[in-house]
């Protein structure tokens, strides 16, 4: 016997009919005598909607009576699939966040899970119950309803799947797996059977949106199996597991691009000692995340160029905080540009093979794509263009590396 913590998706509840459907992959773990809890998505939409009635009424509304509104749509789809499941002849109960208790931190609209609860659901599941829990919510410090950001039911699965000593985490979704690049532009994109937690670190956040990046950390951290496969599709998915599952590492695994970046330019920045802390330290303030960065100094070394990137989303914010500073700084001038796309190549093998930046910066010069900005870590290469060659990009490199599925 398993235990087993199974997640769906918006996607995979988008519907009452998609909710009976995969109560059919519930029963089948059930009829092969394995223990089950599951955590549920809101419906596909019900969240976006739910953002909009708490904006319609309030745009500066109080973040706790905003996770109080939004969190209700995981009540009504974990109600709905238990609903499925007794019908089906399967015993099984919901769960909000707060009846488990899933304890997190203070900060509403993404809390942290700082404890759960598992006494009375290990009884349940003892019992051969289903519990059904509501992915994306806890509960504070103070007894209010938190939420733990857009997306994070994957968290919760996994935070679940840790404090219940769960044998797999399966995370269901609307693709077949994790494949070696986006399989709607590279035609001959296939899918990975297994890929190494640091790899899908890199490829989560990279720009992939198989899993949420924040579960996948967890999960490393925990050593909590994931699986994840389609709710729409019977076939294996992909296992994300431990680097010393896989017996032969590839030397990259997959490519990887994200289009929520864009590129600011500092030029004429004076080169001096505290001036990287002087710009970067009121964006952190800021709550700006900075990722590329690349400096250019000039030949007399008395004046640089700084270039990075922020999200799409962060782009007007993070000028309008160097704006503000400018004589302080003292930079002549700010260039943003949004249309950029990060390409990474990402792989464990990159750290015992040479030669993998270079196969990517020839193939990317034989298909006459200009790099903008590069940065590496030890598995990972990732290069700034402009958003046009994204997909030929893509697709070049899939098949420098030997990647194209035969």
């Amino acid at each position: 016997m398993a235990r087993i913590v199974q997640k769906f998706g918006g996607t995979s509840v988008a519907t009452t009919e998609r909710i009976k459907e995969i109560t059919r992959r519930i029963q089948a773990e059930v009829d092969a005598g394995n223990q089950v809890a599951v955590v549920i998505s809101a419906m596909a939409g019900a969240t976006d909607d739910l953002v909009k009635l708490s904006e319609s009424v309030s745009a500066l509304y109080d973040a706790r009576e905003y996770d109080v509104v939004v969190s209700t749509g995981e009540q009504v789809s974990a109600g709905l699939l238990a609903l499925a499941l007794r019908a089906r002849g399967i015993d099984a109960r919901s769960w909000l966040g707060w009846q488990v208790p899933i304890h997190t931190d203070g900060y509403h609209g993404k809390a942290q899970i700082t404890k759960i609860e598992t006494a009375e659901l290990e009884r349940r599941l003892a019992d051969g119950q289903v519990p059904v829990i509501s992915g994306f919510q806890g509960l504070g410090p103070d007894n209010r309803i938190t939420t733990l950001g857009r997306g994070s039911s994957d968290i919760s699965a996994v935070a679940l799947a840790a404090a219940l000593n769960a044998d797999r985490c399966d995370i269901f979704t609307d693709v077949d797996g994790v494949f070696t690049a986006d399989p709607r532009i590279v035609a001959k994109a296939r899918k990975i059977d297994k890929i190494s937690y640091e790899e899908m670190l890199e490829t989560a956040s990279g720009g992939a949106r198989v899993i949420e990046t924040r579960a996948v950390e967890m999960a490393m951290k925990h050593g909590v199996r994931l699986h994840v496969l389609s709710s729409f599709v019977d076939a294996p998915g992909t296992l994300i597991v431990d680097e010393g599952e896989i017996v032969e590492q590839e030397v990259v695994s997959g490519i990887a691009y994200s289009r929520d970046e864009a590129k600011i330019t500092l030029t004429h920045v004076a080169d001096r000692p505290g001036i990287a802390a002087a710009i970067f330290g009121p964006l952190a303030e800021a709550n700006i995340n900075v990722d590329m960065i690349v400096q250019n100094v000039s030949a007399d070394g008395s004046i640089t160029d700084l270039t990075f990137t922020v999200t799409n989303a962060d782009l007007d914010r993070a000028a309008k905080v160097l704006e503000e500073r400018r004589e302080q700084l003292g930079y002549q001038d700010l260039i943003s540009d949004p249309d950029v796309v990060k390409i990474s190549v990402i792989g464990v093998g990159m750290r015992s093979h040479a030669g993998v930046a270079q196969r990517m910066f020839q193939a990317l010069a034989e298909e006459g794509i200009n790099i903008q900005v590069i940065s590496t870590s030890e598995i990972k290469i990732s290069v700034l263009i402009a958003e046009e060659y994204t997909d030929s990009a893509l697709r070049c490199l899939h098949a420098a590396y030997g990647l194209d599925a035969a």
